[in-house]
């Protein structure tokens, strides 16, 4: 009997160590995310050592680096060696620029970087969709078969930021790190390496010598994004996709109009509280560690225009953009034709970034179409020079709606996952929109209309109203903010309907 307790015994706990082995390592459909119990479980144990690090640098900037190349792992598995080469060459490369004197080398080391990270951010992406575009020119589609790439999570965003460490380095904006685990505690900091913000090296480097001291405020402000991001993604984001915008998307012939119209919406509800949920949880996470990034968000559908859309709407991709792209093409100071061009391209090779689809490439050039009409508007009608709060109230009210539906518009070629389905949402919107159903489909989807409207408040709610609620975070007592935290948990458990949803940007 002893036995077979003992072997029982023995049972489970290999069991419970199987368990855990399964949760500690790279799960391919279980990527470790911000809104995972995983993750705040492993965090809060991170955080306590960190902190018990905070006077060693170099033992630090080891840990951490460590702990991000885990995150990483469990969100890409071995990939996190991509990481690491990536990381390496472009540091050794920034090296090599600092020695040379002679500028055509100095431009030689720019592109043989260029060539490196674009090389392996173009055959992960967009290798598949060239070899299909060939085989239809060729009329080989019937024997065309894709080759199974996997696409390392994030891979689009950390290449990017290095890219601008190699090209401030070139431009003498930076001086060049001398030690290789700073540098790759900088590309491989786990709050934004998987989905952003793109962070510079002239913000993020000094940071990294200061020996992190997180304040009060520092804290209320961390756990007041924290708790926003996870309200965005888990309740409003998830739930919104799970139980509406998906079935809209997946069968639009389905649903009348009004019905597709109110999908289009809801869908550019999801993607903002899905992406800037994410943003707010990283830039929380990070001032919990004596961090600080920029905003990434500004409440983007209260613009006016389109071109403030852009300065609103992921600010670090679009200022990224204009810096290291629009720039160098010679931004606005090659004429009027060639600013249109130049602004067009850009925004067309940002719709390429985001994927290799022929629907991403429309978006990114809707986009560059709508923003190089402005710029003519703007410069040869005086009257609509005046930007954001500039505007007359009626006329910036008029301006937010149209820039809302022109961005709306656009969501419809990023969500759709073919030019089929573009089609057949236009077509039930414009052809078969049937108002007279709306109160049906009030009543049918109430969790779903309660949330929108709840989303759509609090995005237009004034930043002063924000910046009170963030406040009233900041001057609790640590118990209360405790309490808080737990019951946002359980808000998000409650509202959890299917699992944890991966981010939307995990895919770019």
């Amino acid at each position: 009997m002893n036995n077979f307790i003992d072997s029982l015994g023995k049972y489970w706990s290999q069991l419970s160590f199987e368990k855990i082995g399964e949760v500690l390592t790279y799960q391919q459909d279980a990527p470790m995310l911000f809104s995972s119990g995983l993750f705040f479980f492993l965090f809060i144990g991170f955080l306590i050592i960190y902190m018990s690090l905070r006077k060693h640098l170099l033992a630090r900037l080891i840990y951490v680096t460590l702990f991000s190349l885990y995150f990483y792992y469990k969100s890409s598995g071995l990939f996190f060696l991509l990481l690491l080469f990536v990381a390496t060459s472009d540091f050794c490369i920034a090296q090599c620029i600092e020695k040379t004197v002679v500028q055509w080398k100095r431009k030689a080391w720019v592109v043989l970087s260029l060539c490196i990270d674009l090389g392996l951010l173009g055959y992960f992406k967009y290798f598949n969709f060239f070899r299909e575009i060939i085989a239809s020119i060729a009329r080989e589609t019937e024997t065309y078969e894709p080759l199974d790439i996997f696409l390392p999570v994030g891979i689009s965003f950390f290449t990017f930021q290095t890219i601008s460490y190699v090209i401030d380095v070139y431009r003498g904006r930076i001086k060049p790190l001398h030690r290789w685990i700073d540098y790759v505690f900088y590309v491989s900091f786990f709050p934004q390496l998987v989905a952003g913000p793109i962070v510079r090296a002239r913000d993020f480097l000094p940071q990294i010598y200061r020996e992190p001291k997180v304040t009060q405020s520092q804290f209320g402000e961390g756990l007041f994004l924290v708790l926003c991001g996870l309200f965005k993604k888990t309740v409003i984001s998830d739930y919104i996709s799970l139980n509406f915008v998906d079935r809209i998307f997946d069968a639009p012939l389905l649903y009348t109009g009004i019905e597709n119209l109110m999908g289009v919406y809801g869908y550019a509800l999801q993607i903002y509280c899905d992406f800037s949920g994410y943003s707010d949880m990283a830039i929380g996470i990070a001032l919990l560690l004596g961090f600080r990034f920029n905003v990434n968000f500004d409440s983007p559908y209260q613009s006016a225009t389109i071109t403030e859309f852009w300065r609103r709407w992921h600010i670090s991709l679009s200022s990224w953009l204009k810096d290291y792209l629009y720039i160098s093409l010679g931004g606005n100071r090659k004429g009027k034709i060639r600013t249109y061009m130049n602004l067009f391209i850009t925004m067309l090779l940002g719709g390429l970034w985001h994927g290799a689809s022929v629907s991403f490439i429309l978006w990114g050039a809707w986009h560059g179409i709508a923003l190089a009409i402005h710029k003519f508007v703007m410069g040869y009608f005086s009257s609509f020079k005046p930007l954001g709060s500039e505007m007359k109230p009626w006329r910036r009210v008029i301006g937010v709606v149209f820039t809302f539906h022109l961005v709306c518009f656009g969501w419809i070629l990023f969500r759709a996952d073919s030019m089929q389905t573009v089609g057949e949402v236009l077509t039930q919107i414009f052809m078969n929109f049937h108002p007279e159903v709306f109160g049906q489909f009030v009543m049918g989807y109430k969790g779903v209309c309660i949330l929108m409207v709840i989303g759509y408040i609090l995005h237009f709610m004034p930043k002063r109203a924000e910046y009170n609620l963030q406040m009233v975070v900041t001057r609790s007592p640590l118990v209360i903010q405790a309490i808080l935290l737990a019951v946002a948990i359980f808000v998000v458990v409650q509202f959890r309907s299917a699992g944890v949803q991966p981010f939307i940007y995990f895919q770019f």
